[in-house]
């Protein structure tokens, strides 16, 4: 299977990458997560309007873009990497859902709604995302509340799997590319720490951990894809296999980068101001969502 990205796939990234540095900087994400949506409502219309990222995966004959989980997965970086709060996990999920258990007269109903941006619910085990009524978390930049009679579906649990390595490896990016930002800024007996040898294998050893997990997310998320647009018992045994990789070992790595990521910052990584602590409670919530 192949699954590396094509020029179109990183000029996707580019182009969400270059959205967000835009509309949704540290003040912008901070304003979106205490907002009553609990998201920024505008971004999300800008997302749905000017690149579509609600339909990329719906087929085309439900007004969608009839792309994959994929151009999903590449879009979810992005967005872990920026921290923004937004519903696309939740929309691909049940997207997914649909294409997966939904009957046609729920397609048809449901689909071109959501790849118009609409903001749905959805079930994961014991979590709802998107619920109407959020409960307090540890992350506020995920909305969130416990589920009632639950029906698991672990299908659908290790597509979420695949995503949510999506928005893991893009919370490691943002840690480790903060931290070496701060190695070049930060001076100590007179030299910038990063120039450190002892500091330099530390940082080195974080993007070890998040290429790999990387390509893990990526091959769970091509998984992902394949199983959703044509659905057997070969392809999901491999989804699953694949989703059970990427969420053990991303959970793993991210949980490290989270930990280093505050201890290379020293004490400034520990007030509210710097957003050290938006991307520990986001590794963190990430890995305790499924």
């Amino acid at each position: 299977m192949h699954f590396a990205h094509t020029e179109e796939q990183d000029e996707l990234a580019s182009v969400v990458r270059q959205l967000l540095t835009k509309r949704s900087d540290s003040t912008a994400v901070r304003a979106a997560m205490a907002s009553a949506a609990g998201h920024d409502e505008s971004l999300w219309q800008a997302l749905c309007e000017q690149v579509g990222v609600a339909a990329l995966p719906v087929p085309e004959q439900y007004d969608g873009i009839g792309a994959s989980l994929v151009e999903t997965g590449i879009v979810l970086e992005e967005l872990g990497a920026n921290l923004a709060p937004t519903p696309l996990l939740a929309s691909a999920l049940e997207v997914s859902r649909l294409l997966l258990h939904g009957s046609d007269e729920e397609r048809r109903d449901r689909l071109p709604a959501m790849a118009a941006g609409e903001v749905t619910p959805v079930t994961i085990g014991g979590v709802v995302l998107e619920p109407e009524t959020a409960e307090p978390t540890m992350d506020q930049t995920l909305r969130l509340a416990r589920a009632t009679d639950a029906v698991e579906d672990p299908e659908l649990g290790a597509v979420a799997a695949a995503l949510v390595s999506a928005l893991q490896v893009g919370a490691m990016q943002r840690g480790l590319d903060m931290t070496v930002a701060y190695g070049k800024e930060r001076v100590q007996f007179g030299r910038p720490i990063g120039s450190f040898q002892a500091l330099k294998h530390r940082m080195a050893d974080l993007l070890v951990l998040v290429q790999a997990s990387r390509s893990a997310s990526w091959a769970a998320i091509a998984a992902a894809a394949d199983h959703v647009a044509a659905p057997s018992d070969d392809t999901r045994a491999l989804l699953e296999r694949r989703a059970g990789v990427a969420r053990r070992y991303c959970t793993d790595a991210a949980a490290r980068v989270a930990s280093e990521t505050v201890q290379l910052h020293g004490g400034i990584a520990i007030t509210w101001e710097h957003d050290a602590h938006l991307v520990f409670k986001r590794i963190h919530a990430l890995s305790a969502l499924l």
